[in-house]
């Protein structure tokens, strides 16, 4: 174990999170097989090593630290780009049954690469918009915890994700900057689409001291139907009070 693979473990360890030699293995498995296929397909803008493990695993498996994983069975990664934070999470709690649902197949057909390449099982890989997935009977409120780690706005990422949530079950999404002004904007579309909000929690990560905030919404009753709108609808006229 070299000292980038040393250091994450140790942080990691500091938040009470333990890492097997198998595990630390599959990291580095995944970070190999991440920017080789980054050369042929745009999965990320970070491929340097050490913020490779900080910046996208640390960062991913950081949704731990604020909702125990071992109550969640059954999981749901939204638009999840090169695997975060579902992958990584999964490597860490490799009990957890997990979907991944992303609109790009070439990002769904390097996420099937390494499902097999790291051995995971109980990971379902959907083709699919948010929109379309969220009104599929199989997938919503399906899910005990639902998680994005995305650009979108809270009030757009509401109604992409809290369809696919259980009733008691939670929406997780990840931010980095402080998302304060979006989770006052998005207050209505909570309400319309029946989350609740749990905590806003903030993080620092390690050594470059970026700021994280990690948004936690539960589900209180069933999302109404004629939600999520078509594709392209949320981001275009997002749930604001005055606008519905």
């Amino acid at each position: 174990m070299d000292s980038i693979q040393s250091f994450f473990k140790h942080s990691l360890s500091e938040k009470g999170i333990s890492l097997s030699n198998t595990q630390m293995q599959l990291f580095e498995h995944y970070y190999q097989e991440l920017v080789g296929w980054n050369e042929k397909i745009n999965l990320t803008a970070i491929t340097e090593r050490k913020q490779v493990y900080m910046k996208h695993f640390y960062d991913s498996i950081s949704a731990a630290f604020f909702l125990n994983m071992d109550t969640i069975s059954i999981a749901a990664d939204i638009g999840s780009g090169a695997g975060f934070p579902g992958i990584p999470l999964k490597i860490v709690y490799p009990h957890l049954k997990l979907t991944i649902i992303d609109s790009l197949n070439k990002r769904i057909d390097f996420l099937r690469h390494i499902a097999v390449a790291l051995n995971l099982q109980n990971i379902v890989f959907v083709h699919a918009r948010a929109e379309e997935a969220g009104q599929l009977s199989k997938y919503r409120e399906a899910f005990d915890l639902v998680t994005a780690r995305a650009v979108a706005r809270m009030n757009v990422l509401n109604e992409l994700c809290l369809p696919f949530a259980k009733v008691g079950g939670y929406f997780l999404a990840m931010k980095g900057a402080d998302p304060q002004e979006e989770v006052i904007e998005a207050a209505f579309s909570m309400e319309v689409l029946k989350g609740e909000l749990q905590g806003v929690h903030s993080l620092v990560l390690p050594e470059d001291e970026a700021k994280r905030h990690i948004i936690i919404i539960r589900k209180t009753d069933k999302t109404p139907r004629k939600f999520p709108r078509n594709p392209g609808t949320p981001a275009k006229n997002p749930l604001i009070e005055e606008r519905f």
